[in-house]
């Protein structure tokens, strides 16, 4: 789904909400500012449409607060810090959100909370914004994610790699937030494992050959090159350049390269070397739910950053729910919400919750990504998987520890 045809769904999706909701209901506005355009841009359609399979069960089950209904306002981020900003700030002030889910990428989560959504008091849940800055963010407890820090990835990452026998890599990281922080944190679990990097070096992004850079991360012996960036951009250029050039044997990526675009241009026949590591929901009966609505509804529940997606909108509205739609308490009500001790409520059951809230009963929602207990920072544990590609698309072949 492109850009024009998301805003297009969601323009009348919205129109129709506004038009059967009845006179007395207090309909609510989120945020939706997802990587349309950009180096996640093949990535945000399935992310946008399992935040939308929430929004759709909610307003079937009931709706939000007073039988209102619960409207995704969708705005391009781009992966980008000004326009992640420009997002943000027609968002909050034009299209009066309560709350955001997303952006989408660190940067630009860091850009949007720093400059817009803390000063205005308003709650941002990240479904895949994984860089540890995100973590040190000065941010009133209002800046959330349901997908674990990068520095866990990378980390998690570095000790797979030595359990395969790989002791000795080249290193290639994006030069900003969400690349430099997998790279810090891979690099410093690998070496202090007993790994050797023989490269590291950070690139920008967007030029038209990364020949001379690959050239000179090869010339240190490795036959293992480590890409932190994304697949739909820079980092499927340095990975198709290395190929063409044979300067590595084997190819590691982040969650990412984990990325339909790589395989497509590059055939899954030239991907026989190539891994990457990327976010999994844990086995269990939210899980199942949700996959199985999303199917149902057209979707790939196997498709990256899809499971946080959903749980990051479901947990905003449960927060609003509980909170009663007040904005200075919806931080508090969103740990409430997602943590023990508590009724469980389980993906897709929000006229469960609803009931329960009502009757100012306790619950504790267990997610399709997992049970989301948020620490200080807000962020989550979470669980990683390392993935090859075979058949058309990426299996999961060993969790990382």
């Amino acid at each position: 789904m492109n850009k024009k045809s998301i805003a297009s769904f969601v323009g009348v999706a919205l129109g129709a909400a506004v038009a059967v909701a009845p006179a007395h209901a207090q309909n609510v506005r989120i945020g939706l500012l997802g990587g349309i355009s950009g180096p996640i841009a093949a990535m945000a359609p399935p992310m946008i449409q399992a935040s939308q399979l929430a929004a759709a069960q909610i307003n079937e089950q009931g709706g939000i607060l007073k039988g209102g209904r619960l409207e995704l306002v969708v705005g391009d981020s781009a992966c980008n810090p000004q326009n992640a900003t420009d997002a943000a700030t027609k968002a909050v002030n034009i299209d009066r959100i309560l709350a955001s889910v997303g952006p989408h990428c660190s940067g630009a989560v860091l850009a949007a909370a720093n400059s817009v959504t803390v000063p205005a008091g308003v709650l941002m849940v990240t479904p895949s914004a994984t860089s540890p800055e995100v973590s040190r963010i000065a941010d009133k407890d209002l800046v959330f994610r349901t997908v674990p820090s990068d520095d866990y990835q990378g980390r998690a990452l570095a000790r797979t790699l030595k359990a395969r026998g790989i002791t000795k890599v080249a290193v290639a990281y994006l030069n900003n937030d969400y690349g430099k922080g997998l790279a810090e944190a891979f690099k410093a679990e690998f070496e202090a494992g007993g790994g050797t990097l023989a490269g590291y070096s950070g690139h920008e992004d967007g030029k038209a050959s990364y020949r001379s850079d690959l050239a000179q991360l090869a010339r240190g012996g490795a036959d293992t090159l480590v890409i932190f960036d994304y697949g739909d951009g820079t980092g499927l250029t340095i990975l198709r350049q290395a190929l063409e050039n044979n300067f590595f044997k084997t190819f590691i990526g982040a969650d990412g390269m984990k990325s339909e675009a790589v395989i497509r241009a590059l055939g899954e026949q030239n991907l026989s070397t190539f891994f990457s590591s990327s976010p999994v929901g844990e086995a269990s009966a939210s899980l199942d739910a949700f996959r199985t609505a999303f199917r149902a509804g057209g979707g790939d529940p196997e498709a990256i950053f899809v499971t946080t997606s959903y749980d990051a909108a479901f947990l905003v509205a449960l927060a609003i729910e509980q909170a009663g739609g007040e904005r200075s308490k919806l931080s508090a009500a969103l740990r409430a919400v997602a943590s023990a001790p508590g009724e469980p409520i389980l993906a897709g059951e929000w006229a469960k919750a609803k009931k329960l809230i009502a009757a100012g009963k306790d619950i504790d929602y267990k997610g399709a990504a997992g049970d989301h207990e948020f620490d200080p920072a807000g962020d989550v544990p979470g669980r990683y998987a390392f993935f090859k590609v075979s058949g058309g698309t990426y299996e999961a072949i060993a969790e990382m520890k």
